[in-house]
């Protein structure tokens, strides 16, 4: 069991994709994604493995919550600054986390 000081270490926000490419090389096809959350924070980038439910033209301009001070991460030609969150489907497929509906990017999850 984790404590509630443990979960506010964790910096959950909301943010909106801005562009959406494939991952280069991927052994797991992933897309690249640039997250806007917001003036204080800015622009990030994230791998995600989430192509089963999710393409391009669906992708640019939603918002989704991811942490983002997990530190960075190589994944494959990419550097990862956030990870989205999401949880898997009755096929083990990722589904992501999204607002209910429009909010500020930046907002922190609490």
């Amino acid at each position: 069991m984790t404590g509630i000081e443990n979960f506010r270490d964790i910096d959950m926000r909301t943010g909106t994709i801005q562009t959406v490419a494939a991952l280069p090389d991927a052994h797991v096809p992933a897309w690249v994604l640039d997250i806007d959350f917001g003036s204080d924070i800015g622009v990030l980038r994230s791998s995600a493995r989430i192509t089963d439910h999710y393409d391009i033209g669906y992708l640019v301009g939603r918002q989704v919550i991811a942490v983002i001070n997990l530190g960075e991460r190589q994944i494959g030609s990419i550097l990862s600054q956030c990870l989205v969150l999401g949880i898997p489907d009755q096929d083990g497929k990722v589904v992501l986390i999204q607002p209910e509906r429009p909010a500020e990017d930046g907002l922190r999850v609490s």
